[in-house]
């Protein structure tokens, strides 16, 4: 495979990375991680094993991708933004790791320090403000901040955030809801 890691990350045996992934300063890709094809892993990134990363990725400085996360493609991670992966963490704990899975569908973008309870799925193409604290399903397209995250409105699939017409200010692209989900129109 062809991907670029700089001299100072650690790309375990038994990761799997695919071509023309660019992974930065001190990053950390665990053994039996996989991560897509064209992606970029910023500064100290931590991908762990049993985390999957689509194509096309984004993750900027300071993230980690726990075991359970799966990041589809065309997904953005903003700096420091926060996974977690186990609903009741314990040191102590002698009844282990349980594991409640987080999926991040296509095209979605999660803010700088925003944090992602696990056990949760992100629609695709929907926004999560900075240091929104997602508590709960979101759906496609929605946009949401705050602590807990709550949605105040929609985005299109360039990012814009859709006008009261629901129509894109930017690209034009016009959208409808249809049964409490925001669809594309046809012919768009």
């Amino acid at each position: 495979m062809s991907f670029f890691s700089h001299e100072t990350a650690c790309v375990d045996e038994g990761a799997i990375v695919g071509d023309g992934t660019k992974i930065w300063h001190f990053s950390h890709i665990q053994s039996g991680a996989v991560i897509g094809k064209d992606c970029v892993l910023g500064q100290n990134v931590n991908v762990a094993g049993g985390a999957i990363v689509g194509d096309r990725c984004k993750i900027q400085n300071n993230v980690s991708v726990y075991e359970g996360v799966e990041l589809s493609d065309d997904v953005f991670c903003g700096p420091s933004c926060v996974f977690t992966n186990d609903h009741q963490p314990r040191a102590h704990s002698s009844m282990g790791w349980d594991v409640s899975p987080t999926k991040v569908l296509h095209g979605a973008s999660i803010g700088a320090n925003a944090t992602i309870v696990c056990g949760n799925t992100l629609g695709e193409y929907c926004m999560i403000g900075s240091g929104g604290v997602v508590t709960h399903d979101v759906p496609p397209y929605a946009l949401m901040v705050g602590v807990p995250a709550r949605q105040i409105g929609w985005v299109c699939e360039c990012g814009a955030k859709l006008d009261d017409a629901l129509s894109c200010p930017m690209c034009g692209k016009a959208y409808t809801v249809v049964e409490g989900e925001l669809k594309p129109n046809d012919g768009q």
